[in-house]
């Protein structure tokens, strides 16, 4: 059975931010990082499984905005590495979350600097900037609106109001020191924010493209590829019904019931084989038991 636990993970991890090997979840010891232990993102973002759905939901989502969709069609390499896409954000979510102070810190400085080169024209002829403070809004709020959503669908739906609020306002800290302005801290703000924003969303080929690559990413293993069809499936479950119709036919309820009661019945695999995730590396450098 260790065997197996170790084989699982080890695709697991190959998919996640720890695979990139620059930062050391288990020092210095003792250092909380930008939030601690018993902050509620520490919750949310240490699910391999819901964080995998969630970030699905949430590139879907992002690529509804024009402007954000240009940024990372003209400046990104994704079309021939989804992967190291992958990568990349998960090393910022989790390295922000879970890292120490200084790695967390050094993060953030590394994507602002980023930031200031993605710059261009959209196909409608707006000009577009990452470091555009709306932008960098939506693209929080996409995210973060994803992964509490993935985390309550698939892990704890029992989750108070009240953390729900908290782990808003968190994460909302990682947003602003991005450079994002007005952003939302609770669920009533979110949900204000994703009504104001419909209006100037907009499903075209590029966003259609990004849904077909994520239907074909590479699965670390051929034993993988069932397990990929379904957490990329239920990403875009994810989504609310009308960003759904945009891209495309929505989710049957009938499709979504055996998607969730598929997820719920792998969930428990993925979290028992996984013991060497960013979570359980902060909590050693903490000096608490490995174990969620």
């Amino acid at each position: 059975m260790e065997l197996l636990r170790r084989h699982i993970e080890k695709q697991i991890i190959s998919l996640s931010g720890v695979a990139l090997g620059q930062i050391d979840f288990e020092s210095p010891p003792g250092d909380p990082g930008l939030f601690g232990p018993d902050a509620v993102c520490w919750r949310v973002h240490g699910d391999f499984t819901s964080m995998m759905i969630g970030g699905i939901g949430a590139l879907l989502l992002q690529a509804l905005h024009p402007l954000a969709l240009s940024g990372v069609w003209d400046h990104s390499n994704f079309r021939e590495d989804l992967i190291g896409r992958l990568r990349r954000t998960g090393q910022f979510i989790s390295g922000t979350t879970f890292a120490s102070r200084a790695d967390a810190d050094w993060l953030i400085e590394k994507v602002k600097k980023i930031h200031l080169g993605v710059v261009g024209v959209a196909p409608d002829g707006r000009p577009y900037a990452a470091s555009d403070p709306q932008l960098l809004t939506w693209v929080h709020v996409a995210e973060v609106s994803c992964f509490l959503e993935a985390h309550l669908r698939y892990l704890d739906p029992g989750l108070s109001a009240a953390d729900q609020d908290r782990y808003y306002a968190e994460t909302a800290t990682i947003a602003e020191r991005l450079g994002a302005l007005d952003v939302p801290r609770s669920r009533a703000e979110i949900a204000r924010y994703l009504d104001a924003v419909r209006a100037q969303l907009l499903c075209d080929e590029r966003s259609r493209e990004i849904l077909d690559i994520l239907a074909s990413a590479p699965a670390p293993s051929l034993a993988a590829i069932p397990l990929r069809k379904l957490i990329m499936r239920a990403g875009f479950d994810l989504l609310p019904h009308w960003a759904q119709e945009m891209l495309g036919t929505p989710v049957r309820r009938t499709e979504s019931r055996r998607i969730r009661w598929l997820v719920w019945r792998i969930a428990p695999l993925l979290r028992w084989a996984m013991r060497s995730g960013a979570l359980h590396r902060s909590r050693k450098r903490m000096g608490m038991p490995p174990e969620a």
